[in-house]
């Protein structure tokens, strides 16, 4: 297949980079040192499930260049959308499924206005990976699976049966040693990742601490259940069908996870990178302000960390 991984980070870096392994033709986007070092010396991944290195590996800045492919993975920033999405068309034809992961819920749209709802499948990465350094990405833990899905069944299709697409792309993710189940209702499963990556990654960072210190300590434990709680409350507001216990359920996720793991959002704040909190943090407030659900705990910390840290301009 032929794939295009929009954003070598954690995410495109780590499953884009098993794809090309595995053998697919997969172009890379990427920039600055990072570009340099991959078209260099290829991409290094260092990864709990084994390490490996794309030897060469095909990699451009120029996203026109690369034409239409089968798949694109958009793996690019919340903030780093827009450019990226007036390019995007240029690379999508009548099947080509463009694969969103950002965290949040608003990326599928913001994606779809670009080039029409049939060629969005939203997905999530589930995974804590990140770069290390240029041309090399670290996949620290998490379940590594890349879940997607079609954006509604087509009509007269078969609850549960993948597209012709989905199937393909899901062969060739699980192919390539990642894992990509089918989810039940990938709406649920988008609400349900962001129920715990925002209240982590805001406490996260208002806190300065890792998830292990986030769950081992009684007062800020109760802190991140609470903002999970607003985030159920808002979810079922808009007519998300979560899980019964998802909160209990994420908690338990919450204490497998690697104690010093910490967010892409946290890292960015408190390194004064350009930062997902609008995507994150203020997307909670702003969707709880559409349907009159109260929020006080993400309204604060979108205050605290609003004010702590000003938004650099991209770059």
């Amino acid at each position: 297949m032929r794939i295009a991984v929009l954003g070598t980070g954690g995410i495109g870096g780590y499953f884009g980079g098993r794809l090309a392994a595995s053998g697919h033709d997969v172009t890379f986007l990427a920039r600055g040192p990072h570009l340099e070092a991959i078209r260099d010396h290829g991409l290094v991944v260092t990864s709990v499930a084994g390490d490996f290195t794309v030897r060469p590996a095909q990699v451009t800045d120029d996203l026109a260049s690369i034409g239409q492919v089968d798949a694109v993975l958009l793996a690019v920033k919340t903030w780093q959308l827009p450019p990226v999405l007036e390019k995007l068309p240029a690379l999508v034809g009548p099947h080509t499924g463009v694969i969103t992961v950002q965290n949040g819920v608003e990326a599928p749209d913001q994606t779809a206005a670009a080039v029409g709802r049939s060629a969005v499948l939203p997905g999530i990465a589930k995974i804590f990976a990140y770069i290390e350094a240029p041309g090399r990405v670290t996949h620290a833990g998490g379940p590594a699976s890349l879940v997607f899905d079609e954006w509604a069944p087509a009509s007269g299709a078969s609850a549960g049966v993948p597209s012709e697409r989905v199937a393909r792309l899901r062969e060739a993710v699980t192919a390539s040693g990642a894992a990509s189940p089918g989810p039940d209702d990938i709406w649920a499963e988008l609400w349900s990742k962001m129920l715990f990556v925002v209240p982590f990654g805001s406490l996260g960072a208002a806190l300065d601490a890792t998830i292990g210190q986030l769950r081992s300590k009684p007062s800020s434990r109760i802190l991140l259940e609470d903002a999970m709680r607003e985030v159920e409350a808002l979810a079922r507001a808009r007519g998300i069908r979560l899980p019964p216990r998802v909160v209990e359920g994420t908690m338990a996720f919450v204490d497998d996870q690697p104690a010093d793991a910490t967010t892409s959002l946290q890292r960015d704040l408190l390194e004064g990178r350009p930062s997902e909190l609008d995507a994150w943090t203020g997307a909670v407030v702003r969707l709880a302000g559409e349907v009159g659900v109260d929020v006080p705990l993400h309204r604060l910390l979108l205050e605290v960390l609003t004010s702590r840290h000003p938004v650099p301009p991209p770059g």
